[in-house]
């Protein structure tokens, strides 16, 4: 299906050259039709030559009605730019073409009506100079006229030839219809329409209404007026909704594959139009059937950031148009540069991501976005527009393959100043080192170590570093000569003075696992549970305190918090007169 949108100054003859083409009355009010001229969009149909159906939608021509024509032209991939003969170029022919210009509308025709009221050779020429400095320059055009009938064949075998020469539409790409009519009908409930110009549809299909994330269903569909059970891009739809009520949607709304768009209300754009610096604080951004107020923040000479009044599902590199509805002046057409940009909080931000605007050509390129981002998740990017062609490097994270190589070197420079730093530490936190690298989240800190470096217990360290410092594990080999003769003696304060192990030692050292500490700061040998379990196996079960005490051939501020242990780890079991058994066998024990 071919559709295009009239343009075109007020009585030009819009509506009458869409009634002689299709037979149809595209004005669908009765205040239209009493005043002669379209208020609202009107739509129409008919079948060409080649047997290709062409769906217009018409437009209002009136400047108090441009929002509305704004609406139809929007999500309309190709245009007919109507011009009377006798009247010629006028300032709504001059708008309406700017218009389409700033959409970057590229596909399109010229067409003289009314050569039975006059000579259109000066409209033509004057019309093709017009066109000439815009995105529709060089389009075929065509004289008729609607009462005579004289230029209808033409026309229709000129609007075949724009049908084959428009690009095939994404037929696999996600759903964005943007609604430009919503009503209800007696007995279906809530009816919207729109121009889809990609994705599929087909009844039963779940969709999600933009802004509100709420789901509907669609319970019918309606292509030209047909029931249909799908229909593909590009057409103009019918859609009945289950799920919501007619006052919660309307023009300018738009219904979305799930999961597949993220609403954004701030987006940097680049403006061709007005300079960036002459523009007033407030406009009103135009994309798809949707007006919706903005703020601009000028960046560069040509870039600008947008607040928008509501969120809106855009994409990297949609086509939009500014204008100032108090001037009835269209500022430009506007290119989507980011859907999620960055804050601007320092000094010197808002000049320094001009910068880096200037290098972006508003084509989603993966390779570019990576570069640019360093780190993004796959979701981000997918619902911003951007095909993701490569694998992530964890979780859902994609990296720019140079800036990951960076973080690598930067992450083995890390490690290597913490261990000077920190000798007594067997390696880096992960939670240090994300912080450090200013990291999103802890798995890219994970997935980048690699050789020299190792993960283990949450920390990471050189592969080929020591588990100890070497003046800790000599002391260690000192107090484990007493452990030979006196396995189940702790050593006091004294001792540990003596052969150099202060509290920051004996940390790294229970770290390590070469020291078990118990409450009291008891240390023994990190085996000792397993030795104490064999040993008390070989007592008169059950065995007391006192008893066990002996047996270890320890002190009662040993026996206690070692039985206690025992008791949780599940080898002996206290009894009711405090008495214990051995339950578990030694091996059993952890460590």
């Amino acid at each position: 299906m071919l559709v295009v949108a009239t343009a075109g100054h007020v009585d030009h003859g819009k509506s009458t050259l869409l009634r002689a083409l299709t037979g149809m009355e595209p004005d669908r009010w009765a205040e239209e039709r009493r005043r002669g001229m379209t208020i609202d969009l009107g739509f129409a149909w008919t079948v060409l030559p080649s047997g290709v159906t062409v769906a217009f939608v018409d437009v209002p021509g009136h400047e108090r009605f441009v929002p509305n024509m704004l609406a139809g032209v929007g999500p309309v991939p190709a245009a007919v730019v109507v011009v009377a003969a006798d009247e010629g170029w006028m300032p709504q022919s001059a708008e309406h073409v700017a218009a389409l210009d700033a959409l970057g509308v590229a596909y399109g025709l010229l067409v003289v009506t009314r050569v039975d009221l006059a000579d259109p050779r000066p409209a033509l020429a004057r019309a093709r100079a017009e066109l000439a400095a815009t995105s529709l320059r060089g389009v075929e055009a065509v004289a008729v006229s609607a009462v005579t009938g004289v230029g209808l064949p033409q026309l229709r075998a000129a609007l075949d030839r724009l049908a084959a020469r428009l690009p095939a539409a994404a037929a696999d790409a996600p759903v964005r219809l943007w609604i430009d009519r919503g009503f209800t009908v007696r007995g279906s409930g809530t009816v919207v329409t729109g121009t889809l110009g990609a994705g599929r549809l087909r009844v039963g299909d779940e969709l999600e209404l933009a802004g509100s994330g709420k789901a509907v269903r669609v319970r019918g569909l309606h292509r030209l007026g047909e029931p249909c059970a799908g229909v593909g891009p590009v057409a103009r739809v019918a859609l009945n909704l289950r799920g919501v009520a007619r006052d919660r949607i309307a023009r300018g709304d738009a219904l979305l594959t799930p999961g597949r768009f993220r609403p954004t209300d701030l987006v940097d754009v680049r403006l061709a139009g007005d300079p960036v610096a002459d523009l007033p604080a407030a406009l009103v951004l135009h994309v798809g059937s949707a007006a919706v107020p903005v703020r601009c923040r000028p960046l560069g000479v040509d870039t600008l950031r947008l607040r928008l009044n509501r969120p809106l599902p855009l994409l990297v590199g949609d086509r939009a148009l500014l204008r100032d509805p108090g001037r009835h002046h269209v500022s430009g057409g506007v290119t989507v540069l980011d859907v999620f940009p960055p804050p601007l909080r320092r000094r010197g931000a808002a000049a320094a991501r001009a910068a880096v605007l200037a290098t972006v050509d508003g084509r989603p390129d993966l390779a570019s976005e990576l570069r640019r981002r360093g780190l993004v998740r796959s979701g981000d990017l997918s619902r911003a527009g951007v095909p993701v062609t490569v694998a992530p490097v964890a979780g859902d994270w994609l990296a720019d393959p140079e800036h990951w190589r960076r973080l690598g070197r930067r992450l083995v420079d890390v490690v290597t100043e913490y261990a000077r730093a920190h000798p007594l530490e067997p390696g880096v936190p992960v939670e240090v080192l994300r912080q450090r690298l200013d990291l999103p989240d802890r798995a890219l800190v994970a997935a980048l170590v690699a050789p020299p470096l190792r993960l283990a217990a949450g920390r990471v360290a050189a592969a080929g570093a020591p588990a100890l410092p070497e003046p800790v594990a000599r002391a260690l080999a000192l107090v484990a000569d007493d452990w030979a003769a006196h396995p189940f003696r702790a050593p006091d304060a004294d001792r540990l003075a003596a052969v150099g192990l202060g509290a920051r030692e004996i940390g790294a050292a229970v770290r390590a696992g070469a020291l078990l500490r118990l409450p009291g700061n008891v240390l023994l040998a990190p085996g000792t549970p397993q030795r104490a379990v064999r040993v008390l196996a070989g007592l008169p079960q059950p065995f007391t305190l006192s008893a066990a005490r002996r047996a270890l051939d320890t002190t009662r501020r040993v026996a206690v918090p070692l039985l206690e242990l025992l008791d949780r780890q599940g080898s002996t079991r206290r009894l009711p007169d405090d008495a214990r058994v051995v339950v578990g066998p030694a091996d059993d024990l952890p460590g």
